[in-house]
């Protein structure tokens, strides 16, 4: 039997689908926000902190890493109520994601604060810097140039991964896309346009994400940020 497309229907349901979208980009952009911000503390701690803390966040990295992130959103959205914490499906799928993605971006952002030269640190030191303001003014402007285009691509798999959260019912685009095509049986149409929509979504990303680079590094004077290139 020949298929006959309809992407009409499609059309149709197109705001949903955009809805479903935008809701991919929120959680996205909030789990890379919260998750960059438990990435910086667990690096700067992580090559600066007593041993018992290098030594814990070293496993909370390896056990981000080496588990799947759908048995990660699992347990926050189905075994905590166990113990009495509730996560509605959205607040659990930005959750998940926060830590999934900081997991990835700690080992990141720690290869970039070891690639800064130590003449720096220990001239910092000379001057009667704490750590913490050698950290602050010193580090982070180099080190976050040097990971930018590996944090950029995390970003983007972030995004794209976040089709994961459709399993506990976050109506984000993968979720709104299942619902749709199983009530109008037109699974191609869907599906297909669902994958141009994350198409447009992650060249869209690495197009802004090239562009902040260039604004904010290539284009920084020297000394800007406590650090002469």
């Amino acid at each position: 039997m020949k298929y006959v497309f309809q992407f009409g229907i499609v059309w149709d349901h197109l705001p949903q689908l955009l809805a479903g979208a935008w809701l991919t980009i929120r959680l996205s952009l909030g789990a890379f926000a919260l998750g960059f911000v438990i990435a910086m503390l667990l690096a700067f701690l992580r090559t600066a902190g007593p041993r018992p803390f290098r030594a814990g966040i070293g496993a909370y990295v390896e056990f981000i890493r080496n588990t799947p992130f759908l048995v990660q959103l699992f347990i926050i959205y189905f075994s905590l109520p166990a113990i009495g914490i509730r996560f509605e499906a959205t607040t659990a799928a930005l959750l998940g994601m926060s830590l999934n993605f900081s997991g990835y971006a700690t080992e990141i952002v720690r290869s970039g604060i070891e690639a800064v030269p130590r003449s720096q640190i220990e001239a910092g030191y000379s001057l009667g810097f704490t750590r913490l303001q050698i950290f602050r003014h010193i580090i982070v402007f180099p080190a976050l140039r040097t990971v930018y285009p590996a944090l950029a691509s995390q970003f983007v798999l972030l995004m794209l991964g976040s089709s994961i959260v459709a399993a506990i019912s976050a109506e984000e685009l993968t979720a709104i896309t299942n619902t749709l095509q199983s009530t109008t049986f037109r699974a191609f149409e869907f599906y297909f346009v669902a994958t141009g929509l994350y198409l447009l979504m992650a060249v869209g990303a690495r197009l802004l994400l090239h562009a902040i680079y260039w604004a904010v590094f290539e284009r920084a004077r020297p000394g800007e940020w406590g650090w002469s290139r």
